[in-house]
C-alpha cells in the first residue's frame, strides 16, 4: 500500500496551524488540507480524536498527532529535515521561543483592542460565528493553569518581546542558525496573530523584525492539496496504525482505559487504550465502528494520563 498523504486539520486563521504551514514550506512538502470549524463540533476530526479540543490536528492513515510539539517531530521523520523539530540548541533563541509559547501568545490576544477584535471576529465569521467564537475561547480556560496577561502588562509584555526580537536578530537573517528553523516559526505564530489576525502594526523602529517577518512570511506553505473530510476518514479507514514505538516505558496503566487531556488549557479528555508511554510520546488506542482502530499520539510533555 503506498504511503498515505499527511493531512492537516486546521482553520486558516489559526496562529498554531501557520506555525506548521510554515514547516511544509520550508520543507518542500506536499500535504492535504482538511479545513475544520473554528470552534467544536468538527464533524472532519471528532471522529477521529474522539474530541480533542486543540487543533490544529494532523493524520497519517490511522495514526492522528496532537499537539505542534508533535506534528513538527513527525514533518521531520518524514522529511528528514531536523530544522523543524521542536528542538532549540542556542539558548538565547531558546529563550525567545518559551516567551512566544507562553505568556507572549495569550498577550497577542489580549493586547488587541476589544473594539477591534469585534470587528474582525464579525467580519469573519458574522454575528453568529462571533458569539460562538468568543464563548467558545473562553470556555476553553476553564478548569486551566493559564492566567493570561490582560491591559497595559499585556502590551508590555508584546512590546518587550518584540524589542527582544529584533535586538536578537542584530546581523542575523534568522533566530537560531543559517536558515530558518522551528525557532523562527515559534516566535513568529504570536506575532502573525497579533499582525495578521489582531490588526496590528509591527512598529518601523524595529527594523531586524520587520525584515525577518517578512521574510518568514515569504516561506510560503508547500504545496497544499485541498480535501474534504471524507478523503481523510477514507485514509484512516483504509489504513492501520503504523508498529508501536519500542521505547516503551512500563507503567501499570499500559492497556488499559484511560483519559489524555493536557494539563494547561482546552482541558477536554480524549478516551481509549494505552498501548504506548515513551520518554517523549503517549499513544492511546480507540476502537470506531467507522475506521476500525485508530491510533491517537500526544506529547508527553503538557499533558496527563489518567486511569479510567
Amino acid at each position: 500500500m503506498n504511503q498515505p498523504l499527511f493531512i492537516l486539520h486546521h482553520y486558516e486563521y489559526s496562529p498554531y496551524a501557520e506555525k506548521i504551514r510554515l514547516m511544509f514550506g520550508l520543507t518542500n512538502m506536499t500535504w492535504g488540507s482538511v479545513l475544520s470549524p473554528v470552534q467544536p463540533p468538527r464533524p472532519n476530526l471528532d471522529p477521529l480524536t474522539g474530541g480533542y479540543r486543540r487543533i490544529p490536528v494532523a493524520q497519517l492513515g490511522a495514526d492522528i498527532f496532537c499537539d505542534t510539539h508533535l506534528i513538527s517531530a513527525e514533518i521531520a521523520a518524514l522529511t528528514n529535515d531536523m530544522r523543524v523539530a521542536a528542538v532549540v540548541e542556542e539558548a538565547a533563541a531558546d529563550a525567545l521561543v518559551k516567551r512566544a509559547e507562553g505568556d507572549v501568545f495569550f498577550c497577542a490576544i489580549t493586547r488587541v483592542s476589544p473594539l477591534k477584535l469585534m470587528a474582525t471576529l464579525l467580519l469573519r465569521f458574522g454575528p453568529f460565528g462571533m458569539i460562538k467564537f468568543v464563548k467558545d475561547r473562553q470556555g476553553m480556560m476553564k478548569g486551566g493553569t493559564v492566567k493570561p496577561p490582560q491591559g497595559a502588562a499585556a502590551q508590555t509584555l508584546l512590546d518587550d518581546f518584540m524589542r527582544d526580537v529584533d535586538r536578537h536578530l542584530t546581523g542575523k537573517q534568522w533566530l537560531a542558525g543559517e536558515t530558518a528553523s522551528y525557532a523562527d516559526f515559534a516566535v513568529y505564530h504570536p506575532l502573525w496573530l497579533a499582525s495578521r489576525v489582531g490588526g496590528l502594526a509591527l512598529p518601523d523602529t524595529l527594523a531586524n523584525l520587520k525584515s525577518w517577518f517578512a521574510r518568514v512570511e515569504a516561506i510560503g506553505a508547500g504545496a497544499r492539496q485541498e480535501l474534504e473530510a471524507v478523503s481523510a476518514f477514507a485514509a484512516a479507514r483504509e489504513n492501520e496504525p503504523r508498529e508501536l514505538p519500542r521505547d516503551n516505558e512500563t507503567t501499570a496503566l499500559m492497556n488499559k482505559p484511560v483519559s489524555v487531556a493536557p494539563t494547561d488549557y482546552g482541558r477536554v479528555p480524549v478516551i481509549g487504550v494505552l498501548v504506548a508511554y515513551t520518554p517523549t510520546r503517549i499513544i492511546v488506542a480507540r476502537q470506531t465502528d467507522e475506521f476500525g482502530s485508530v491510533h491517537v499520539h500526544f506529547p508527553r510533555a503538557g499533558y496527563e494520563v489518567v486511569a479510567l
